[in-house]
């Protein structure tokens, strides 16, 4: 099977793990040799209910019986779509009310840039440095990372960026922009949080010169900061607020969310302002519902903070020079880029799945499910000590 993978499908990078997949269950995944990985991943962000959950699974056997695709997005009433997106309306802040179910967080971010754009008349859109919001050309076009994009300009006009964190780079906001999108924790960059009421700050700005704040909430949302979404904990409620990963509990999906007001823009002059057809997809929308009941029923929130703890009192060693983000959205920054690849690498041969941030190559990523327990959180942790003991100065 390996050698079909290489053969007969593409690939993102010349060395790809390339781990033969069995099956997954809870907090393990296991290759077809039958060895058991724990997973402090949970395919990067997005396994907020561990693997093969069994309310998301009889939520998407029970709407299998009943129908699959049977219309393009927004035009038929379909049950499930319309219970998740009313659930979701009561966790949120006023005036987040509607929202629109797409198929993936980039296809979220590219209805959020537009939904900008038609409010407000204005083309300027503003990112941060080293943001990734995904890649489609127009999501690339607002990556702050140009060695990932320069090969595939050009890109989107009229994109201009600011250093998450900087308040002196609020200036750059005016009355030509018409949205500012930040990642409410920058990803890519670190798991870097905002500081100093940043988020706040760069709000009030979007207020005082007419533009929208739009936040990418695809890695923070869905519980993983101890809040459903991210910015609930930095006094902050975005004109527009965009999430995917951890919210399908494994589904492909995205949506993003904003007043009736802003997003019934996109239904005239012109109609079809966004389109989709898989978008709202009955079974994606049954597992997405079946996660957010799940996650907003039971104490996973809390126990995230808890866990957080767990994590940052064992994870004790001379070569871990910090540990970033917040929640079970945690990153280890360690001295160099080798140590890193070395955590990585010889975790994974020890039966613990640990992965790369796409731009600080300092970091190791620590995703795992919401529902991962302690001693699962301990038993991971033994083994990146294990593994740390053998790096050599």
């Amino acid at each position: 099977m390996k050698e079909d993978f290489f053969t007969y499908q593409a690939q993102t990078t010349p060395h790809p793990l390339a781990m033969e997949v069995s099956h997954a269950d809870g907090s393990y995944i296991y290759d077809t040799n039958n060895k058991a990985y724990l997973d402090f991943v949970a395919g990067v962000s997005a396994c907020s209910l561990g693997h093969k959950h069994p309310r998301v699974v009889k939520a998407i056997k029970d709407q299998l019986d009943k129908y699959l695709h049977v219309m393009v997005y927004g035009e038929y009433v379909q049950k499930t779509a319309v219970e998740f997106t009313k659930l979701l309306a009561t966790q949120l802040p006023d005036p987040l009310e509607k929202t629109y179910l797409t198929n993936s967080g980039t296809e979220a971010i590219e209805g959020a840039m537009k939904l900008a754009k038609r409010v407000t008349g204005r083309s300027e859109l503003i990112a941060a440095k080293h943001a990734y919001h995904g890649n489609t050309q127009g999501a690339m076009s607002i990556m702050g990372f140009e060695e990932r994009k320069q090969a595939f300009r050009p890109l989107l006009p009229d994109v201009n960026f600011i250093e998450f964190n900087n308040e002196g780079d609020l200036g750059k906001i005016t009355s030509k922009t018409a949205g500012v999108i930040l990642e409410t924790i920058q990803g890519g960059a670190g798991f870097i949080e905002p500081k100093n009421k940043y988020l706040k700050k760069v709000k009030e700005r979007c207020e005082a010169v007419g533009a929208l704040l739009i936040l990418d909430e695809i890695q923070p949302g869905f519980g993983r900061t101890g809040k459903l979404f991210g910015f609930q904990n930095y006094d902050v409620i975005p004109d527009i607020v965009v999430m995917g990963k951890g919210m399908g509990g494994g589904m492909p999906v995205g949506a993003f969310t904003a007043s009736a007001k802003l997003m019934d823009s996109l239904q005239d002059q012109p109609k079809l302002g966004h389109i989709t057809t898989f978008g709202g997809h009955p079974v994606i929308a049954a597992a997405s519902l079946a996660t957010l009941q799940e996650i907003t029923e039971s104490d996973l929130m809390t126990q995230t903070l808890e866990k957080e703890k767990l994590f940052r009192s064992l994870l004790q060693h001379k070569y871990i020079e910090e540990i970033r983000g917040k929640g079970l959205m945690l990153s280890l920054i360690v001295k160099n880029s080798d140590i890193a690849n070395q955590i990585i690498l010889g975790c994974q041969e020890e039966g613990l799945i640990l992965f790369w941030l796409l731009f600080e190559p300092k970091a190791v990523r620590i995703t795992p499910p919401l529902t991962i327990s302690e001693e699962e959180i301990k038993l991971g942790c033994a083994i990146i000590l294990k593994v740390l003991q053998r790096i050599k100065d």
